[in-house]
């Protein structure tokens, strides 16, 4: 039978070449059918590629090296796998014929720890050559007899304080290199895109977020029973984002050259910090999805974005995104477009402070909001309501359901 080969799968029309990150399997190794092979990253998504067959593999490119679409990697070896069992059984006899890996007696491996006397470097005078209780006795006797080297004379010296510089190339170095990762590379290109081709600014506002937390404080554990999942944030910031693009539809479109493209649609992007990168995986039709719906689709792409298994298609098409950096502890931020977008929010970490409400001083759980946006598209007023929509929602969920 010929051999397979593992080729690299296509990624989507825009994905010509990535970076062979990772091999999950050694060179000669048996594969199993359907078991990860290697890791891809390329500049919008990194994937796992898996055996198509059972069988005995030989690599032909190196982690880290760039590969293109199509080329082959290694080839699979399917007969290898069925004659790998025979192979190991016809072993056994030849382990049997051979000398056991350790032939010392209790008294002579006792004798070796008191010593320090190495049996492999003592001839043995018993059967089949082996070492004696006698010939390891000898041979300390010999050992102690021996005179012993002199200790060198040591000299006093300066020390010189460049010699704590480290030699670059050390593991320890003070610093180190590495490539950046396709994905990392696009990221860098897009942010400074972003700010290069976008008249970006920033608008903010802060929220009272008691509502929202009695709320899901009352029905938590309900909500739990029912869907396995617990109710989160986000879904109330999608809705009541979607809710405020509705009524300020300049921030739902986008520039195309000298062109304004209207969406009529809902896809928002949520921005999820993985080991590779951010990335932003969307969630379609936020204006038809239930707030279980929009959790538990926030839940499987930040799953699938963190082990690695997003796909192209669940980063495309996005119309608006939100970023939550209070998941990390930030207090306030600028958040950047993600292109061709014309606008993002930041959410940032819930404190309690200070606000005066009908002229009392109360304690509140407070959110700072950030909305960037192009305001090549959007003015000050469109981009300062909407803000208001989201913050009116978020204190008032009942509006959420009304969509007011």
């Amino acid at each position: 039978m010929p051999l397979l080969e593992v080729k690299i799968p296509p990624m989507g029309e825009s994905i010509s070449s990535g970076v062979l990150a990772k091999w999950h399997v050694k060179d000669g190794d048996i594969v199993k059918k359907d078991q990860p092979l290697f890791e891809l990253e390329t500049d919008k998504i990194t994937s796992e590629g898996t055996a198509e067959s059972a069988g005995k593999i030989t690599l032909k490119a190196a982690a880290g090296a760039e590969v293109k679409i199509g080329e082959l990697v290694a080839t699979i070896d399917s007969d290898a796998s069925a004659g790998a069992a025979p192979a190991a059984a016809h072993s056994k006899p030849e382990t049997q014929n051979s000398k056991p890996a350790t032939t010392e007696s209790p008294a002579v491996r006792r004798l070796a720890e008191e010593t320090g006397v190495n049996p492999a470097n003592v001839t043995g005078s018993g059967k089949a050559g082996r070492v004696t209780k006698g010939d390891m006795l000898a041979a300390g006797e010999k050992s102690a007899a021996a005179p012993a080297a002199p200790a060198p004379v040591s000299t006093p010296t300066i020390e010189n304080p460049k010699s704590k510089i480290e030699n670059p190339s050390s593991p320890t170095a003070r610093q180190s290199r590495r490539k950046m990762t396709p994905l990392r590379q696009k990221i860098a290109q897009r942010l400074v895109a972003a700010q290069h081709e976008a008249a970006m600014l920033t608008t903010f506002n802060e929220v009272d977020m008691s509502a929202v937390m009695a709320l899901r404080t009352k029905y938590q554990d309900d909500f739990v029973k029912k869907n396995g999942f617990k109710l989160g944030f986000m879904s109330f910031f999608a809705k009541a984002v979607v809710n405020a693009l509705k009524e300020i539809p300049a921030i739902n479109a986008q520039i195309d050259g000298t062109e304004i493209v209207q969406n009529n649609y809902y896809d928002v992007g949520v921005a999820v910090s993985t080991e590779k990168g951010l990335m932003v995986p969307v969630i379609r039709d936020c204006d038809t999805l239930s707030m279980a719906g929009i959790e538990k689709a926030i839940g499987d792409v930040a799953k699938r974005a963190r082990d690695g298994k997003i796909t192209l298609a669940d980063l495309e098409g996005g119309v608006f995104t939100i970023t939550n950096g209070g998941t990390f502890g930030s207090m306030l931020s600028t958040p950047i477009i993600n292109a061709p977008q014309s606008a993002i929010l930041g959410l940032h970490a819930i404190n309690d402070r200070p606000v005066a409400i009908n002229g009392q001083v109360v304690i509140r759980p407070m959110m700072y909001l950030a909305l960037s946006y192009d305001h090549r598209l959007v003015d000050g007023k469109e981009a300062v309501t909407f803000l208001v929509k989201v913050k009116q929602a978020i204190e008032d969920p009942a509006r959420l359901l009304l969509a007011i």
